[in-house]
């Protein structure tokens, strides 16, 4: 299934819609809820896709392939490195991430990212993926330079419109071998495949649910391949995966 939220008009509610060839068919109840239609119906072309989901977390995981290890000079992780973005940071197909003038550096980070679908508190890495409703794609927006000089990333991670997400959940994915890209002005920046993730989404699920207690509509961000680079105003920047399509947001720089 391809499910996303909506709005029909730009001042009316978020609505959660499955999406069959090139139309949206209402749900009732959340993206993560069982799918029962509403019996409405709107041509694709006639909505506006928001972000896929409303997370209460957004559990980012750090230095997870090793050619992005290798650009940063890093050591390879023993377990998983864990950062968290605040819900405000999320945006989604087409809304314009802002770089803000503090900074002098802001780099893209295409990411694969999972879709909570049941909630998860101590989940075994056999039975992991049934928690998940599905996949989704999500740019890690960062402020280069506030993470290396604070030593920790909240700040770096954590602006408004830091989090693009979008622009469905598939829900019928392995997660285990998915082509995952980002597009600068439509020239390609990364390139690489989950099935070089240091710690796959089942290990994942377990470790984390294993720290706290995972939520439905709750994102897991699996990490970023090498190829990072610097955002700049007016740039239009896409993260492409597999079977999920692409996020495309335009880039603007603050007031």
């Amino acid at each position: 299934m391809r499910l996303i939220q909506y709005r029909e008009t730009e001042a009316g509610p978020v609505r959660a819609g499955l999406v069959e060839q090139d139309r949206v068919h209402e749900l009732a109840g959340a993206v993560f809820d069982p799918p029962a239609k509403t019996g409405r119906s709107l041509a694709l072309e006639d909505v506006t896709i928001e972000a896929p989901c409303a997370p209460g977390k957004i559990i980012c995981v750090g230095l997870n392939y090793k050619d992005h290890i290798a650009e940063t000079g890093a050591a390879l992780p023993e377990a998983p490195v864990l950062f968290m973005k605040p819900p405000s940071a999320v945006i989604g197909p087409g809304e314009t991430i802002v770089l803000p003038r503090s900074s002098r550096r802001v780099d893209y980070e295409a990411e694969l990212a999972v879709v909570m679908g049941r909630t998860a508190s101590r989940v075994k890495a056999a039975e992991a993926l049934d928690c998940v409703l599905g996949y989704t794609c999500l740019n890690d927006v960062s402020a280069r330079d506030f993470q290396q000089k604070d030593g920790q990333w909240t700040r770096a991670k954590g602006f408004y419109t830091f989090c693009p997400m979008g622009p469905a959940i598939e829900t019928g994915l392995d997660p285990g071998g998915l082509k995952v890209q980002s597009w600068q002005n439509d020239e390609l920046k990364q390139d690489s495949n989950t099935v070089h993730l240091i710690f796959n989404v089942p290990f994942l699920i377990e470790f984390i649910s294993g720290i706290m207690r995972l939520d439905p509509g709750d994102v897991i961000a699996t990490g970023t391949p090498s190829g990072v680079g610097p955002l700049k105003d007016g740039d239009r920047i896409e993260i492409r995966i597999d079977g999920i399509g692409g996020l495309v947001n335009p880039v603007r720089l603050g007031e």
